[in-house]
């Protein structure tokens, strides 16, 4: 086991690295906690949940709405969550999103941990306080910046883990790699999924390097005010094409990766070679790079964004491989890069 220690303005936490999820028990008492799981995790792992109070919730993004957060509550109520009650969010993205987004207001906040069992949640969505739900078709429209008592990665949750869920966790990698990295964007162009799911210290180094970006952003930016918008690269258009198209947040991404770059191209001179290598490097991990959707039906989500400011939308765009900027740009000129690049 590693532990990693983690300082935000309004918390200090520990996260916990290649460790079973039974260190839990030295970690919180079992009569002062919930576990928050879906239906897949529960099958797959009730030996583990066996003797805890658990909510389980149906898996998908779909279900990332108010109407499973007031459930999830309603639940709570039922089994005398207090004060001092600790949830613990054991799952990807959606279940550590709206888990934390509960803990967040019930009773105006109740603690929580997090137990990320994606790679995506490793690496992306259970660092930085970023809890929240999607309103319909608009990603993430409701939330809080609310930080956990603790993270603890079992590797061992990946064992069951579809490849298809890999895939999507490497789009963050991906982005990660393009905004603030460029050894290791070079090193996985020289590795593949294989290679770095052959073992446990591989993986526990990948997963880790990404950590360590994600939290040194976060940390000089913790209300997103400047720096930590870089970590939207890909997202403006992946958000918008995710829940209409019904996409993985992993493939919408990368689209959005690539429709950054053409933007990048145009408005920032980003070199053409450059664009052709993250391309390529998507492609390598099986994400897709492209998709014929509805500009008009796009821009109408786009302008709901939470990016938007006024007139204008904080776009991220790329100098060269690691080295990302924000740049405001104008909703008229945008408009026109969409009808002209994409």
């Amino acid at each position: 086991m590693q532990q990693e220690h983690f300082t935000f303005s309004s918390k200090n936490y520990t996260g916990y690295f290649n460790v079973d999820f039974s260190y839990v028990e030295k970690l919180v008492s079992k009569d002062q906690s919930v576990i928050i799981t879906d239906k897949n995790l529960a099958g797959h792992y009730s030996h583990k949940f066996l003797t805890w109070r658990t909510i389980i919730i149906e898996p998908g993004e779909k279900n990332k709405q108010q109407a499973t957060a007031d459930h999830i509550i309603r639940e709570l109520i039922k089994l005398k969550a207090d004060r001092d009650t600790i949830i613990i969010a054991i799952g990807g993205g959606v279940i550590t999103d709206i888990a934390a987004y509960v803990a967040s207001v019930y009773m105006r906040g109740i603690k929580f941990a997090l137990v990320p069992t994606t790679i995506l949640a490793m690496v992306d969505a259970c660092i930085g306080g970023k809890n929240g739900i999607d309103v319909g078709i608009y990603k993430n429209l409701v939330g809080t910046i609310r930080h956990p008592e603790f993270l603890l990665y079992d590797y061992g949750f990946l064992k069951s883990l579809p490849q298809s869920e890999w895939i999507n966790g490497f789009a963050e990698i991906i982005k990660h790699a393009c905004i603030k990295d460029k050894m290791l964007f070079e090193w996985l162009e020289s590795q593949s999924l294989d290679s770095l799911q052959s073992s446990v210290h591989i993986t526990d180094e990948l997963i880790r390097r990404n950590v360590d970006i994600k939290y040194n952003v976060v940390i000089n930016d913790e209300f997103e005010k400047g720096e930590r918008r870089l970590l939207n690269f890909g997202h403006t258009l992946g958000h918008a094409v995710e829940n209409l198209y019904k996409l993985s947040h992993g493939h919408a991404v990368a689209i959005g990766m690539v429709a950054a770059c053409t933007i990048s191209e145009e408005v920032n001179k980003f070199p053409a070679a450059d664009k052709l290598r993250i391309v390529s490097l998507l492609k390598k991990y099986n994400l897709p790079v492209q998709l014929k959707f509805d500009k008009e039906k796009i821009w109408e989500v786009l302008l709901m964004d939470k990016k938007k400011s006024g007139s204008k939308i904080n776009f991220v765009l790329l100098n060269s491989i690691g080295d990302a900027i924000v740049q405001p740009i104008s909703v008229k000129q945008l408009e026109e890069l969409f009808a002209v690049c994409l």
